[in-house]
């Protein structure tokens, strides 16, 4: 898939509002990126993304990262050190599995803001809103 076609078919602003509403109840921080490039291991390149966007700068190291590669038909989800503390690697793998039937049938706003809503909801377990806590991190969908 194309991903321009992946893109349009994306509601960009009900995605941003479901960002904002998850990270009202937590510290924690959700980016969502797609890319436009084929990627073979969609983790290894969402670590590397991961990065790039300064997301191992927010202060409790608990953020995460929704990444998308519409022209492998692949994604991925990765936290940072916090969040694999609290959570362990199974509970993306939970994401993971609910979201692709609706990647898999074009749901692409649906797959993206479910598992924007499961992330908030264990971040906001683990690592609740703080008072004076700052949104660290853009929520705009982000890409290359």
């Amino acid at each position: 898939m194309k991903t321009s076609a992946f893109i349009n078919q994306l509601d960009e602003a009900k995605v941003v509002a479901e960002i904002a509403k998850a990270e009202a109840g937590t510290s924690g921080e959700i980016r969502v990126f797609v890319s436009s490039r084929h990627v073979d291991d969609p983790v290894a390149r969402a670590e590397k993304r991961f990065e790039k966007l300064g997301m191992t700068n927010t202060a409790l190291r608990n953020g995460v990262l929704l990444y998308f590669a519409p022209v492998s038909r692949k994604f991925a989800i990765v936290g940072d050190r916090g969040i694999h503390e609290k959570c362990g690697p199974g509970f993306w793998s939970e994401i993971i599995e609910d979201i692709r039937p609706l990647l898999q049938t074009g749901h692409f706003t649906d797959a993206v803001t479910m598992a924007v809503r499961r992330a908030g909801e264990q971040l906001a377990r683990h690592f609740p809103a703080e008072h004076g806590d700052r949104d660290e991190l853009s929520n705009e969908i982000v890409g290359e």
